[in-house]
């Protein structure tokens, strides 16, 4: 999903407020089981518990101010698009099994169709990963990717390196060297508690985001940065927090798209459009 124009473009205090305020009242609305939207005075009651200032939110007469009006939108738009979105997109093992092999059936890949790391019965396919690289290869024409780096993304001027991001990512177009784009992919159909190794993959594409913002900020290059998990139980189940971190973290610019679960299917053949249509004009003008 693309982040709504309403909401990218907030100062960075915005967000401290955002994650302050989640943080105090919980992700989760525990009679419904959905994600909790957070009223004005859900708001001040979460600021008065922490010792926070109130006057960003509400004048001294007690009415809401720009600020705190964006806040309370913003909390509705996230509670929204995570419960009626974004929950129905996410696949269980069944459904993505049965689109991994619909489409290697229709498709003929010869791209990549790596192995899970589970053993035993859950030996199966990445069927996430899977679907994500028969996409991309099924829309890609003649052009090259890399599906599966095994070394650093750098960035170069003049063929001498300008930036190397710190991690390597899950797959590169048309390579590491110089991207369009580059994404990275976290599915756990088979996950039964939702441990510090599935947190840190939010946490990681968050500071992949932030190399990038740094590297347009002053150098003026951009690289495309995505996004994209998988299964309903370890994020909805489980994870709902940190769905709410991977909507904010979109809006925060880090991210320009995050895709959730079979929603690759709905946009990677246009994003990898997209890809080549950059890829050819930046190849004209050099």
């Amino acid at each position: 999903m693309e982040p709504s124009k309403h909401f990218l473009k907030q100062p960075k205090s915005f967000w401290a407020n955002v994650r302050s305020i989640s943080e105090q009242t919980g992700y989760t609305d525990t009679v419904t089981g959905q994600v909790k939207f957070l009223s004005l005075d859900d708001i001040l009651s979460a600021l008065s518990s922490r010792n926070l200032s109130l006057s960003h939110v509400v004048d001294e007469k007690g009415t809401i101010t720009s600020f705190g009006k964006t806040l309370v939108d913003y909390y509705q738009y996230r509670a929204d698009v995570l419960n009626e979105y974004v929950e129905s997109r996410l696949m269980d093992v069944e459904k993505a099994q049965k689109t991994f092999y619909e489409l290697r059936d229709s498709l003929s890949p010869s791209c990549p169709l790596p192995m899970n790391k589970q053993s035993g019965e859950k030996r199966a396919p990445a069927y996430f990963t899977g679907i994500i690289n028969m996409l991309i290869e099924a829309n890609i024409g003649d052009y090259s990717c890399d599906y599966n780096p095994r070394m650093l993304t750098t960035i170069t001027r003049d063929q001498t390196p300008l930036r190397t991001l710190a991690r390597w990512v899950d797959g590169a177009f048309p390579g590491t060297i110089n991207p369009i784009a580059i994404w990275e992919i976290k599915e756990y159909y088979y996950t039964t508690t939702f441990g510090s190794r599935i947190a840190d993959g939010v946490y990681e594409t968050l500071m992949d985001g932030m190399e990038l913002e740094e590297l347009y900020e002053h150098e003026q290059i951009e690289v495309k940065h995505y996004f994209m998990v998988d299964a309903h139980y370890t994020w909805w189940g489980m994870g709902k927090s940190y769905l709410c971190r991977m909507i904010d973290m979109l809006h925060m610019g880090y991210v320009d798209e995050v895709l959730f679960g079979y929603e690759v299917v709905e946009r990677l053949p246009i994003l990898v459009k997209e890809w080549i249509a950059s890829l050819d004009i930046r190849d004209a003008a050099h």
